[in-house]
């Protein structure tokens, strides 16, 4: 597995509890220093457990020597990023490009090269050629296989899939894969082969959907707020029709993470390249990049406008819960917004604070909810983990200037909040 990242450590983790013989490879050897101490360099519930129950069995194994990792390998995976490339919205590839090079060099018999990485239709192709280039006697075929998993239940998604997308028409890559997966067919898994390049597309296509399924409620809700209906009846209406279902279907503050944001824009760069409009996906990042900021002028018209000089705290800082992630989180852009109006921002998050401090450096990170709520004009909740589910509401209002609580992600009822003498607003409800 090369890349010790997200993917590719809770990838080769499962592989490697399926009973697989699995190395883990990443260049930077402060984060293979880590895993060798079993420190984590990502928040996955699960993952810290899982990782030394296979190490300990012999089938795990980190370290920076991609030569050593391949030698004799059945089927190295690619699981390196492919961040935003700056300037046109373009995946960065110039590390698969590199981990196929190396790979290239280090290969010592028949191989399977697994493009495991979020890549645009076509980087098969190119990989193939790199390798072929390289090494033009070898055995080599390359597969696409890409990933699935949600943030926070990771290891779940990969043990129990909906669908596991194989990109081949080669006969030998085809029966690797299938052994390599076997495990998972008491669970039914359905293994899906296709195109190398259809493999690539699916993978832009599932998340631009979901992306849109998110962003159009969100659209819904700011209507519902105008005409006087519920979004969250509104959402279970449309949800329990089986052709929509209820499945990101969540109005708040838009979405953010690893991958949306960023394969939101690469979709749409293959397409402009291929001179093929993409209107929808288009519309959808530009909603969600504006509704971002828009949650915070809807804080500050919660506590009546003009805030300057006040202070605002925020409940959750990271883009969902049950991770560490901050990468295009809502709570920056609506922390920008806040600041801008010269509001003061305080905040906490269960796990995300470290990543968050240096996107947030005037941000005041505190020790739980309740420090958050102390001298506050205004609570805003962005992140809905559990651990603000059921908070003291009569504490909080007791702490705060003014009890002012603005719910972006809808998890309190609001005639409960109001009982406790707040001034309430959430997404979608009159």
């Amino acid at each position: 597995m090369i890349g010790a990242g997200y993917v590719g450590l809770v990838s080769g983790t499962c592989f490697a509890d399926f009973g697989h013989d699995v190395v883990c490879v990443d260049l930077d050897q402060r984060k293979i220093d880590a895993l060798l101490a079993g420190i984590m360099p990502i928040y996955e519930p699960g993952l810290a457990d899982l990782v030394a129950a296979n190490v300990k069995a012999g089938r795990l194994s980190f370290t920076t020597d991609l030569k050593a990792g391949v030698a004799g390998a059945d089927a190295v995976f690619i699981a390196v990023g492919t961040p935003s490339r700056r300037g046109d919205g373009h995946a960065d590839l110039s590390y698969v490009y590199q981990a196929t090079r190396d790979i290239a060099s280090a290969m010592t018999g028949p191989l399977v090269v697994v493009t495991k990485s979020t890549v645009p239709v076509g980087t098969g192709d190119e990989v193939e050629r790199i390798l072929r280039e390289a090494a033009p006697n070898a055995d080599v075929a390359v597969v696409s296989n890409p990933e699935f998993l949600r943030e926070g239940a990771a290891i779940n998604d990969f043990k129990r899939p909906d669908r596991i997308v194989i990109g081949t028409d080669d006969a030998r890559a085809r029966s690797v894969m299938q052994d390599i997966y076997r495990p998972l067919y008491l669970n039914q898994a359905p293994l899906l082969f296709t195109a190398r390049r259809t493999a690539e597309l699916i993978k832009y296509a599932a998340n631009a959907f979901l992306a849109t399924k998110i962003t159009f409620i969100n659209e819904m809700a700011d209507l519902c707020e105008v005409v006087g209906a519920d979004v969250q009846d509104v959402a279970r209406g449309i949800g329990l029709d089986n052709r929509i279902g209820g499945k990101f279907l969540h109005a708040g503050p838009g979405y953010g993470g690893s991958c949306f944001p960023k394969d939101t824009l690469a979709l749409l760069k293959t397409a402009e390249d291929n001179d093929v409009p993409c209107r929808i996906v288009e519309a959808v990042v530009q909603v969600n990049d504006s509704r971002k900021r828009a949650m915070g002028r809807k804080i500050l018209q919660a506590m009546g406008g003009d805030a300057r000089g006040k202070t605002v705290g925020l409940l959750g800082v990271t883009f969902k819960p049950n991770t560490d992630d901050m990468r295009d989180a809502p709570s920056i852009a609506i922390v920008q917004a806040l600041q801008d109006a010269g509001v003061n921002v305080v905040a906490y998050d269960p796990e995300g604070m470290d990543a968050a401090k240096p996107l947030m450096p005037d941000v005041d990170f505190r020790a739980d909810p309740y420090a958050v709520a102390e001298g506050a004009d205004a609570l805003a909740l962005v992140t809905e983990w559990d651990a603000f589910r059921a908070l003291d509401l009569a504490r909080v209002a007791s702490l705060m200037n003014r009890p002012v609580l603005v719910d972006l992600r809808n998890v309190y009822q609001p005639d409960d909040v109001r009982r406790q003498g707040f001034t309430y607003s959430s997404i979608g409800r009159p």
